[in-house]
């Protein structure tokens, strides 16, 4: 569950032994020492078991925080001109981290763990297909969807408590299907789900193991992770292969992808290459975004001050009806509730970097290959500028002026810099459309004795799903 950080101690201490570069005042940096922890393995065992709570108990206040998780040195960064240096900046001194190596088996060259040149050539090509000019159908497609599966829910899921997040998942499976890949994927929800928690589990482990086994020595874990994979590129591969052999014409991103040539080049993208961009954007981009919506959901089933604001909100401004994309800018409420439970809830709870020359960060050395971390799970719980962070309040995401009431680098839902969410306008939109026509239509309660437990893995997910129970509203 969620941690008061105004209750964790500080536990980080410093001493004066500079190393050979400098701070940006001209003072020597510090050197940190690490959490105290075991004396070989460091803060390893209490990071596999609770990683939020490891944090939570030891960040608070300070601007950067160093750990030792077996042989890697590793440094939180938790304050925001600190993580702009780490992600801007200074970017081009570091690289993914090697924690994204399991990712990459899974995804492959795809947007999230591709690097270099190969990175920015595809997401120049992936850019168009999220351009604010393509949002106006992805949203009544999105509308659409959601009536269907409230339609459903009406007949199937009302006397009974069910999971919130097996419905979100099938949900946005769908709608990314359509909207990106002019593909209805329902039949296939399940199957894939099942499939992309059996390879994110795997690239969890993988990423956080002492000895790493390559997938193809034949143990049960890698065998079950191989058949996982084989379904989601064999999903993946049949539709690229009907695309190709269609002669219709679609302006989606698949269609994009394949249509676009190599600057100078007659060169086109391989089936290879297709796979892992839509791997990526399909299949991990619809399960953060499901993460989100059952969270939200959550908030608001505890707290019924708020829900009562949004239903007032929905019923005004759609009366009943589908959401569209003119709605959006008259469901302020429930854009600060979808913005409010990103913050305590983000799906993307960590990224990281490797630095790949030493460095300086918020005054403290870094060294050569030492991993640094943002966590936005942290960050968003800093008391400045979100004072009493641990509570849900939705009107502090309430814009003045126009402007956002914090700094860029604050509020990390999607990542920062050049590497931001390629998809956070759609995701954003999802969101609000989905939240909106979900709250106009049923009162979402947590089934009795539930309890929510978080699953800090690749994304932040809850453990075992969120059961809840639906009662119809009448306007």
């Amino acid at each position: 569950m969620l941690n008061d950080l105004s209750n964790a101690p500080r536990e980080v201490a410093a001493v004066a032994e500079p190393p050979a570069a400098t701070s940006k005042s001209g003072a020597p940096p510090r050197r940190l020492k690490p959490i105290p922890g075991h004396f070989l393995l460091g803060s390893t065992v209490e990071a596999w078991r609770d990683p939020l709570k490891l944090f939570a108990r030891t960040v608070r206040g300070e601007d950067i925080v160093r750990y030792k998780f077996f042989y890697l040195d590793y440094f939180l960064v938790n304050e925001p001109s600190a993580i702009q240096h780490v992600l801007v900046s200074n970017a081009a001194n570091y690289k993914k981290s090697r924690n994204y190596a399991g990712l990459k088996v899974v995804l492959g060259e795809g947007l999230l763990t591709s690097e270099g040149e190969h990175w920015r050539r595809q997401r120049k090509l992936s850019q168009p297909a999220f351009h604010r000019d393509k949002l106006r159908g992805f949203a009544t497609t999105m509308a659409k969807c959601t009536a269907q599966a409230m339609d459903r829910w009406a007949q199937e899921r009302m006397n009974q408590p069910f999971d919130l997040h097996e419905e979100m998942m099938r949900l946005t499976f769908r709608i990314v299907g359509l909207t990106l890949l002019s593909r209805d994927f329902d039949g296939d929800a399940k199957l894939a789900g099942e499939a992309l928690n059996v390879a994110l589990e795997w690239a969890n482990e993988y990423a956080e193991a002492v000895v790493r086994l390559p997938p193809w020595v034949p143990t049960a874990r890698n065998r079950r992770f191989n058949r996982a994979k084989q379904q989601l590129d064999e999903l993946v591969q049949r539709v690229i292969s009907e695309r190709r052999a269609s002669s219709q014409s679609f302006d989606d991103l698949l269609g994009m992808l394949m249509a676009a040539r190599e600057e100078g080049t007659e060169a086109r993208m391989s089936d290879e290459e297709l796979r892992h961009e839509l791997l990526t954007l399909v299949l991990a981009g619809h399960e953060t975004t499901a993460n989100a919506l059952t969270f939200t959901l959550y908030l608001l089933s505890r707290h019924p001050e708020v829900r009562a604001r949004v239903e007032a909100e929905v019923d005004s401004v759609l009366a009943g009806r589908e959401a569209t994309l003119d709605d959006l800018k008259n469901l302020d409420t429930v854009r600060c509730v979808a913005e409010e439970g990103l913050r305590l809830f983000p799906p993307a709870w960590i990224f990281e970097r490797e630095a790949l020359a030493e460095d300086v960060v918020a005054g403290v050395h870094i060294p050569k290959g030492a991993i640094v971390g943002v966590s936005p799970y942290a960050l968003h719980r800093r008391e400045q500028p979100f004072h009493d962070a641990a509570t849900f309040d939705p009107e502090r995401m309430r814009k003045k002026a126009g402007a956002a009431p914090y700094g860029k680098y604050d509020y990390l839902p999607f990542g920062g810099g050049p590497r931001m969410c390629i998809g956070n306008a759609f995701a954003m939109m999802e969101l609000t459309i989905l939240l909106a026509m979900t709250v106009a239509r049923f009162r979402v309660d947590l089934a009795p004795g539930f309890e929510l437990e978080l699953d800090p893995a690749t994304t932040l997910r809850p453990k075992h799903g969120v059961h809840v129970t639906l009662t119809q509203r009448s306007r």
